[in-house]
């Protein structure tokens, strides 16, 4: 193999990989933009809806629908049933086709972010899973939880390369020398840290969403000594 054969050769695989890496992003952003169509559709005719319920046939990767839940009354309860697949009265019934097909294709990819909104449903002992539907607004979900554990909170430091896409700093507000207050002592608990990390994840994988939200900061200085490109800040929406 000469030298110019092999240097070709390195381009094309490189060029290969960089496709490739492109097309996996292009992928979540689009089972994540079918995951918001099939919500959108589920609650313009049933508003409550929290949870969709199926079953998963892993080695087809097909998906059986069972109904629409709504949200759970506690921690130890049960999400009530707001549709049941088979109530051939109720307006989701004309939809229920195309909530099983979008379903099975937001999670069809097995490095998807959808997944991360999947876990078995314990009042189960069969094939039975909840797939949660995402916020309408997740920068106002996201402002709405870190408020709960920081009321001065008017922004948080982002990192694409944390899980996904994890909150690393909590910004509250201006000190009296005209710097930001900033802490990396995160009050909430795991539960609240799992379903922030999910949410900052979706809003990295949705380029819209990206772009409206997340903004670059110069010479930022890792809390944890580490190195990242993805490192944005995200300035919080007001909550009621």
């Amino acid at each position: 193999m000469t030298p110019a054969t092999a240097d070709h050769l390195a381009l094309l695989a490189q060029q290969r990989e960089e496709l490739d890496t492109e097309r996996r992003r292009i992928e979540k952003a689009h089972c994540l933009a079918v995951l918001d169509h099939v919500a959108a559709r589920i609650r313009q005719a049933c508003p409550e809806a929290v949870h969709v319920t199926f079953a998963y046939h892993g080695k087809t990767r097909e998906v059986d629908l069972y109904g629409v839940l709504g949200a759970q009354s506690s921690p130890l309860g049960t999400c009530p049933w707001l549709w049941d697949g088979e109530d051939q009265e109720h307006p989701l019934d004309e939809l229920a086709h195309a909530i099983e097909s979008d379903v099975q294709d937001a999670l069809a990819p097995y490095d998807c972010p959808a997944w991360a909104t999947v876990r078995r449903d314990q009042a189960s002992d069969g094939n039975r899973w909840l797939l949660e539907l995402p916020p309408a607004d997740r920068a106002a979900r996201i402002a709405q939880l870190v408020r709960e554990y920081h009321p001065e909170a008017t922004a948080v430091v982002v990192d694409g390369h944390r899980a996904g896409g994890r909150i690393i700093e909590i910004v509250e507000g201006v000190a009296e020398d005209g710097r930001e207050n900033r802490t990396t002592r995160r009050r909430w608990s795991h539960e609240c840290e799992d379903i922030l990390t999910r949410l900052v994840a979706q809003i990295f994988a949705l380029p819209p969403l990206t772009d409206r939200h997340l903004s670059p900061l110069d010479d930022y200085r890792h809390p944890y000594g580490t190195s990242s490109d993805l490192v944005r800040l995200m300035t919080l929406p007001p909550t009621a």
